[in-house]
């Protein structure tokens, strides 16, 4: 058995961050980082773009070669975590090696939530989109001609979309609810963004769901609820994150749709952490809520490895999150449940921002290829911020002036 030091389970982005995290706060004990997946810890935004647009597969690590190793962090890649042992500070893996862990953070992730109907399709025309794995095998096989049908218009979904259009191919999205993105994006946004699919010939059926699914040869055909069918020469899905808590549950940690965790990144017993996708974060009042962002993961990360030294919590900035389609960057930040909207520049040339209100405070903000605005925008969220509108809606104010 391993001495104990402190054990990260998921060699993700939260995983990562927290065992890179420990060193540079100081942390010089044993120091381990679990990862199911064989790959080195690498970034998962770019899967769902750069990975299937560039001609040269891109590194998506997110760290360079050697940096694990000059930083004396012990690696077990390709190894998952079968049992945990709380009270005895014991963690097993599936190739029979036990870890002993003074402390330990779980950063196991979350898996796509999965359609058996669509599966029964065949995994070589069939796909799902969250591992580097998966990205490989959808890069391998997309090309110019093919019409892909997608189901589900979420961020990743849409980001699909542009992607195969790009690549030459016809997309045709399939989503339940009446407009694409609505669980992260505005009424103006969405609106905005349906029409930039639609104009490069994206198909979308919204409001629809699949009811049947067949297969005949290489050809694949959908069945809607309204009797529609869609044939297509390969199938994407992405319905949806299910958050992998069962090492948490077998532990006796509180669950709540996802492991339990403060502000501290704490779960319900005080030697275990977690971070990440696979948590529930409670809120100010006490509830648990889930935030499936790289910002997220990364900050309760930061948050758990401070409260493991001993550190005073740091400072975040309000969340954050971004996605890129036809080349456009649209970074979100606040609450994006903002009853109000004003729009600063133009659509026209996909130039913009919009500022999200709640009477009159500055709640959200969605910026339009406007990268550099992001961090006053956050700064002007973050203490609730009030200016007429026509100041909001003026470009030749400077939001950095705003924010000082």
């Amino acid at each position: 058995m391993s001495a104990a030091g402190i054990v990260i389970v998921g060699a993700g982005l939260a995983g990562a961050m927290a065992a890179a995290e420990l060193r540079q706060q100081g942390y010089a004990g044993p120091l381990t980082l679990v990862g199911a997946e064989p790959h080195l810890p690498y970034d998962r935004p770019p899967l769902s773009k750069d990975v299937l647009l560039q001609a040269d597969m891109p590194s998506c690590r997110l760290f360079p070669d050697g940096f694990f190793a000059e930083r004396d962090i012990t690696l077990r890649l390709g190894v998952a975590a079968r049992a945990l042992d709380a009270n005895a500070g014991q963690l097993t893996l599936d190739n029979g090696e036990t870890l002993a862990f003074a402390q330990l953070l779980l950063a196991t992730g979350a898996r796509a939530r999965r359609l058996p109907l669509l599966d029964a399709l065949g995994a070589d025309l069939c796909h799902t989109l969250r591992t580097l794995d998966d990205a490989e095998r959808l890069r391998a096989v997309l090309c110019p001609g093919l019409r892909v049908l997608l189901v589900g218009g979420g961020v990743i979904g849409m980001e699909l979309a542009a992607s195969v259009t790009e690549r030459g191919a016809q997309a045709v999205v399939i989503e339940c609810g009446d407009s694409i993105m609505a669980r992260c994006a505005p009424p103006p946004l969405r609106d905005w963004l349906t029409a930039q699919h639609r104009q490069r010939g994206v198909q979308l059926h919204l409001g629809r769901a699949v009811r049947e699914a067949r297969r005949d040869g290489q050809t694949l055909t959908l069945t809607l609820d309204n009797g529609d069918t869609l044939s297509g020469d390969l199938l994407v899905y992405g319905v949806g994150a299910e958050p992998d808590t069962a090492l948490a549950e077998q532990a006796g940690l509180r669950v709540a749709g996802g492991i339990v965790i403060d502000a501290d990144s704490r779960t319900s017993h005080p030697r275990i952490f977690a971070a990440g996708d696979a948590c529930c974060q409670l809120d100010a009042h006490g509830q648990p809520q889930r935030r499936e962002t790289w910002e997220s993961a990364k900050n309760q990360a930061l948050a758990a490895v401070h409260a493991m030294l001993g550190l005073p919590t740091p400072r975040f900035d309000p969340p954050w999150f971004w996605t890129d389609q036809y080349g456009v960057n649209l970074q979100f930040a606040g609450d994006m449940r903002a009853p109000d909207w004003l729009l600063r520049g133009s659509l026209d040339d996909a130039r913009a921002v919009w500022f999200g209100l709640d009477q009159g405070e500055l709640i959200a903000a969605i910026s339009i290829n406007q990268g550099r605005d992001m961090r006053s925008l956050r700064q002007l969220i973050a203490r609730r911020a009030r200016q007429p509108a026509e100041v909001w809606q003026d470009p030749t104010r400077s939001l950095r002036e705003l924010a000082r």
